[in-house]
């Protein structure tokens, strides 16, 4: 008689623009972030706009440990901004993506985005962190973005992530922070390889900024009108539920899908000789 065969492992994935903490209160409290994540129930979260001992404005927290800590996860970090501290006894003040996963982290690579210059605006460098995650004995490959508001170096990085992400042996999902809209058509390049979770489940005016606030001293009134954060997966990552999670903890909305992994066993050592987590 033959067992019965193994379940397919699900995985809830978040994807959050955390913005350091920074509440539309203007208060930064990353306790009410952790919170947030927490309470989502998530395995998997991608998160952007996470600092690292990079100023006051977080009192010079390593936030990347901290939230570790904090939910009890792994944790990667792709450092996009990375400079040299004012006290030289102070490590290198940075800025950028993490990924934290309840399950082993087996392999991290931050890639740098290529930068299109504007004389004037933000020249912020982007980046594109990979991980890849063992989940139940099946290996899947996680990236975590955040990209440039310029159309021009959108263009140019959904090409590199397309390379990037081209290369990996595992079922992919890509997460993240795009600012751009779902009808921009660079995005609609990336939607011709990778599906959008929150489209296949119908929900595309699921916007995500600005999170919903009332600011009682200016009586300004803000309410999402766009969907610039975004989880993507190739076709051995089925898509079965999503979700915008209202809060007021960011101006950006986390969102989370619920996903059904293929059945891909862990390979070879051939297949993951470079899967030392460098966290």
């Amino acid at each position: 008689m033959h067992g019965k065969k193994k379940k397919a492992p699900i995985v809830k994935v978040m994807s959050f623009n955390i913005a350091h903490g920074l509440g539309m209160d203007g208060i930064v409290d990353l306790e009410k972030t952790a919170e947030v994540v927490e309470d989502s129930c998530a395995t998997i979260i991608a998160l952007q706009e996470v600092d690292r001992y990079f100023s006051a404005r977080s009192s010079f927290v390593d936030q990347v440990e901290w939230l570790s800590q904090r939910l009890g996860m792994y944790a990667a970090y792709g450092a996009n901004m990375n400079f040299v501290p004012e006290d030289s006894e102070r490590p290198n003040r940075q800025y950028g993506n993490v990924v934290l996963s309840k399950y082993p982290i087996k392999y991290v690579e931050n890639h740098l985005l290529t930068q299109v210059y504007c004389p004037f605006g933000n020249n912020e460098q982007r980046g594109i962190l990979e991980t890849v995650i063992e989940v139940d004995g099946n290996y899947l490959s996680v990236f975590n973005t955040h990209l440039a508001l310029k159309d021009s170096e959108l263009a140019v990085s959904i090409d590199e992530i397309l390379e990037i992400t081209g290369k990996s042996r595992f079922p992919r999902i890509i997460a993240g922070d795009f600012n751009a809209s779902s009808s921009n058509i660079h995005m609609q390049k990336l939607t011709s390889h990778f599906e959008d979770a929150f489209l296949k489940m119908k929900k595309g005016d699921a916007y995500t900024y600005p999170s919903p606030y009332v600011n009682n001293e200016t009586e300004e009134v803000f309410w999402p009108a766009t969907r610039i954060d975004y989880i993507f997966s190739d076709s051995e990552v089925e898509v079965v539920q999503t979700a915008v999670i209202e809060t007021s903890v960011s101006d950006h909305l986390p969102i989370v899908a619920d996903m059904v992994l293929a059945d891909v066993k862990v390979g070879s050592k051939e297949r993951v000789q470079k899967a030392r987590a460098k966290v």
